[in-house]
C-alpha cells in the first residue's frame, strides 16, 4: 500500500497522511450511525465528561465501564452553571467509545478494510490487535482541547508497538481544531504511563522531558477521507474548536500481537471477548 518514500517518511517523522483513503459514501454511513447512537443515548444515565487536561482520566465507573462496550461522553463545556446542557444533545457529545469496532456492525464494516491490513503491515504491524475505537465530534464552539500526549501512554507494550489510525470524517483545519504533531518526536522517550489496577487508575511519570511547543509542532491539516497514521510515541495534541464547524473523526488504536501487552493497560480482553484485527 505504501511507497518506499511514504515508509521512509513515517520512520523519519513518526506519522503519515494518506488522502482519499475512505470515500465520502463510506464516511456518510459512519456519520449517520454515530448520529443514531447519540440520538438513542440517555444523558440521565451517563456521568462521563471526557478530559485530558488533567493528569488522570475520570475514575468513575462510567469511564472504566466503557472499555469493552459503547458509551457517549460529554464535552467539558457542554453544561452551564445550572447543570443543564447549553445546547442540543447532538452538539454536546465529545466522543463515543470504546469498542464500536467490535460491537457495532456499521463501525465494524468501516474498520474491516483490507487496505488497513496492508498499511499496517507496511508500518511494521504483522499481527494487528485493535484495542480501542473512538468517534470524536470536536463540536463547534465547545470542542475541547486534547493536551500533548503519546498514545503509548495508554497502550503500553514491550517493545512499543501501538499505532494510531485516525480517519478524518470532515475536513480538519486550523480553525476547527486539527491535530498538531512534533515531527521526529517519536524517537524520544515515553513520558508517562496510564495504569489501571482494578477500579483504580493513575498516571505514572516516566520522563521529565518537556512536551513540545508550537515552535516545533506542525498542523496535520487534511481533507475528509484522509487517514493519518502515527507512531505510539509521537507527541501530538489538538486545540479547542471555537469555530462554527465541527471536526468529526474516527480513530483506532492497534498493537502488534508479537509484543507483550501490559496487564496494567486500562483496556483488557479475555477468551470471552478476544481482541482481534481489522478483519
Amino acid at each position: 500500500m505504501l511507497t518506499k518514500e511514504q515508509q521512509d517518511q513515517y520512520q523519519r517523522d513518526g506519522y503519515i497522511v494518506l488522502p482519499n483513503f475512505k470515500t465520502l459514501e463510506e464516511i456518510a454511513v459512519l456519520r449517520a450511525r454515530a448520529a443514531q447512537i447519540v440520538d438513542q443515548f440517555d444523558p440521565n444515565a451517563a456521568s462521563g465528561i471526557f478530559t485530558t487536561k488533567e493528569q488522570e482520566q475520570r475514575s468513575d465507573d462510567y469511564f472504566l465501564g466503557s472499555d469493552n462496550t459503547i458509551r457517549c461522553f460529554f464535552e467539558e463545556e457542554a453544561f452551564g452553571a445550572d447543570g443543564l446542557l447549553k445546547q442540543d444533545k447532538a452538539l454536546s457529545i465529545n466522543k463515543i467509545g470504546h469498542a464500536m469496532h467490535d460491537l457495532d456492525p456499521v463501525f465494524r464494516a468501516f474498520t474491516a478494510d483490507p487496505k488497513l491490513v496492508a498499511v499496517a503491515r507496511d508500518l511494521g504491524l504483522e499481527q494487528v490487535q485493535v484495542w480501542q475505537s473512538m468517534y470524536i465530534f470536536k463540536q463547534p464552539g465547545i470542542g475541547g482541547e486534547v493536551r500533548w500526549h503519546q498514545d503509548a501512554t495508554y497502550f503500553d507494550t514491550t517493545p512499543v508497538s501501538v499505532t494510531t489510525f485516525w480517519f478524518a470524517l470532515e475536513d480538519a483545519t486550523l480553525d476547527n481544531g486539527c491535530m498538531w504533531a512534533e515531527p521526529g518526536g517519536h524517537r524520544g522517550p515515553m513520558r508517562e504511563r496510564f495504569i489501571r489496577n482494578g477500579d483504580e487508575i493513575g498516571m505514572e511519570k516516566l520522563a521529565a522531558m518537556p512536551w513540545p511547543d508550537d515552535s516545533t509542532a506542525v498542523p496535520l491539516v487534511c481533507k475528509a477521507g484522509s487517514l493519518v497514521c502515527f507512531h505510539g510515541l509521537l507527541p501530538h495534541y489538538s486545540a479547542p474548536n471555537r469555530s462554527p464547524v465541527s471536526r468529526h473523526a474516527y480513530t483506532l488504536h492497534a498493537t502488534d500481537g508479537r509484543t507483550e501487552y501490559s496487564p496494567q493497560n486500562w483496556i483488557q480482553r479475555d477468551a470471552a471477548f478476544p481482541v482481534r484485527g481489522f478483519l
